[in-house]
């Protein structure tokens, strides 16, 4: 199942303008991936938030996979901020993709995120997102 997930920070705090808990998270995600969890198709993390479009893999729990990635990433990031408390909001906006839902749209709109707020001119420039059809 495919899922276009979109959480916050905790108090919508950037946490992730510092970029060494930005890759700590980017760690997290891409953990989460090579242990057979999730497909990340789109993502880009934002400064206060996070969007990703993914794919379940293996038959895994929405909800779970969630929270073992909030969960982890928090505890990391929390370490190279030498700081305690939560990182997330509780919760998540999640929606479940449908076979004609078209991916593309998406992963543009998750991907121009960092453009429509001025955080960079070129998303090339933005260290902290990935797609999978990035050549399309």
């Amino acid at each position: 199942m495919e899922y276009h997930i979109t959480t916050s920070t905790h108090g919508r705090t950037g946490f992730f303008r510092d970029p060494q808990v930005a890759y700590s998270f980017c760690r997290c995600l891409h953990s989460l991936a090579s242990e057979g969890r999730i497909q990340p198709l789109c993502w880009v993390l934002m400064p206060d938030h996070f969007h990703v479009l993914l794919r379940l893999e293996h038959a895994h729990n929405l909800s779970d996979t969630l929270r073992v990635l909030k969960g982890r990433s928090a505890r990391d990031c929390n370490a190279v901020m030498q700081r305690s408390g939560p990182v997330w909001q509780r919760g998540y906006f999640d929606r479940a993709l449908r076979q004609t839902d078209d991916r593309l749209a998406i992963a543009r709109y998750i991907v121009a995120n960092p453009l429509r707020a001025g955080l960079v001119q070129r998303i090339g420039d933005y260290p902290y997102w990935d797609c999978v059809w990035l050549g399309d």
